[in-house]
């Protein structure tokens, strides 16, 4: 599907699922091409409306890397060319404690990359799409000697079950005053045993992805050391049956959709 932004001063085609680029670059917007997006199970979770707070049209895609072709008057961050990616948010408050600790990811006013909703009110979309626009704030920048299909996906290197599975074996891996640290979101309750927490003073905690310093951190450290992703790259008319097959765990490798090559009009 292809549909012209409405923004009269900055006209954009885009190609997706149902995106459409409603933004022109303000001076603080890096507006980059995307040429690879990973799929993540949060993804498919959106699509199935599983979590039951999805809005529609939705365009998935929050594993976003591509190359800059425009940056506003007053971006710093990154120039026309860089190497660039997007995670799983694009906005917050910008002064509250967390964010004041590069601990945006976790403000109660942060902006999902979708299917979240911009402080005017406009409707966000994802990756799967071949053009996007976000604060340089939110922007990765990604070395040059790393690949963008791999880079796009490197939070796939923690292990996340985001299917109903039970946590007590894992609690009995425990040491005295160990921690579990829950980074993925099952759609069912987990069941929890408190008797074994109290006994070894064990805790269950919770982490919602990386803030972006962290994350760029992660980057350049993956960077130094050539760590990448293992990774299917697919075209972008394979996306269905491949959500079909990560909802059967038919998956051995991170699938990563090759947007700049294959995604046309239709």
């Amino acid at each position: 599907m292809a549909t012209i932004s409405p923004e009269n001063e900055h006209p954009v085609k885009a190609f997706g699922w149902a995106a459409r680029d409603i933004w022109a670059t303000g001076e603080k917007d890096v507006r980059l091409k995307v040429l690879y997006c990973g799929i993540c199970h949060t993804d498919l979770h959106y699509a199935r409306n599983d979590w039951g707070f999805s809005t529609y049209p939705l365009v998935p895609g929050h594993e976003i890397a591509g190359v800059v072709i425009e940056v506003g008057s007053k971006v710093t961050k990154c120039k026309v060319g860089d190497k660039v990616g997007v995670g799983c948010f694009v906005g917050s408050c910008g002064s509250c404690d967390d964010c004041s600790n590069d601990l945006e990811n976790y403000c109660t006013k942060f902006i999902l990359t979708y299917p979240g909703v911009y402080h005017d009110g406009t409707p966000t979309y994802g990756g799967y799409s071949d053009i996007m626009v976000a604060d340089e704030h939110f922007m990765i920048c990604f070395p040059e000697n790393m690949p963008l299909d791999s880079v796009g996906t490197m939070d796939g290197i923690i292990d996340t079950v985001s299917a109903f599975h039970p946590i007590m074996p894992l609690i009995d891996l425990l040491r005295s005053h160990g921690k579990l640290i829950m980074v993925g979101a099952p759609e069912k309750p987990l069941e929890l045993p408190v008797f074994p927490l109290l006994i070894g003073r064990k805790m269950v905690a919770g982490s919602c992805t990386g803030g972006l310093k962290e994350t760029q951190e992660m980057i350049e450290f993956a960077a130094k050391h050539k760590i990448t992703a293992d990774i299917e790259v697919i075209p972008m008319d394979y996306v269905n049956k491949a959500m079909e097959r990560l909802s059967k765990g038919d998956v051995k490798y991170r699938f990563v959709i090759d947007v700049a090559n294959t995604l046309t009009a239709t």
